[in-house]
């Protein structure tokens, strides 16, 4: 069975949370998704809280420290990426977007990416297309159809999220399952000749 990498970025500000609730439970559907297309997902879960400090130092040397690297890493090597923020002023918080900020131009261009929500009321839930979208299509990244956004009220017994956990899950899943394997870059692996760079 393959085997693919799956990033989740979780935005929560609280232990527990409802956006990593959400994150849970996307990760559960897309990783159930894969089984039935034959392909074994390793998730790796981020949860942006506990890197915060590490973000705000990135932000003002313009590096990242040995914490935080490895998380970057993580995200700019996966096959997929489930990314779910809370929503504050009909946007995403301010740590979603400080981790937007620091990945590298490139780390997510054509990654497959499933969106997702969390917030008081319903009336956010236009923010996952009006912000989150925009800002994937801005890094080049391949946003599947379906978001998923999940207010106060949805927590019951509500089907209808259900149904579309479901339906994004397997919208990442086809995704992740029909493109190559992803390997990070590695640096060491075409070196320049020494006698190059004696030449300038």
């Amino acid at each position: 069975m393959e085997t693919r990498t799956l990033a989740v970025v979780s935005a929560g500000l609280s232990t527990p949370s409802s956006t990593r609730l959400l994150a849970d439970r996307l990760t559960d559907g897309v990783v159930t998704a894969l089984r039935e297309r034959g392909v074994e997902a390793r998730p790796e879960v981020i949860e942006l809280r506990d890197h915060a400090r590490d973000l705000a130092d990135h932000l003002v040397t313009g590096f990242p420290n040995a914490a935080l690297r490895p998380v970057l890493e993580t995200v700019a090597g996966a096959d997929g990426l489930v990314a779910v923020t809370p929503i504050f002023s009909a946007s995403y918080s301010g740590l979603f977007k400080t981790f937007v900020d620091v990945l590298d131009r490139d780390a997510l261009a054509g990654t497959p990416v499933l969106l997702g929500a969390t917030a008081g009321t319903a009336r956010h839930q236009l923010a996952l297309d009006h912000a989150m979208r925009p800002l994937f299509a801005y890094l080049h990244a391949t946003a599947v159809p379906t978001g998923v956004f999940a207010a106060s009220e949805d927590w019951g017994s509500s089907t209808e999220l259900t149904d579309r956990i479901t339906r994004a899950a397997g919208e990442l899943a086809d995704l992740v399952a029909a493109r190559p394997t992803t390997a990070a870059p590695d640096p060491f692996a075409d070196p320049t000749p020494f006698e190059a760079l004696l030449r300038g």
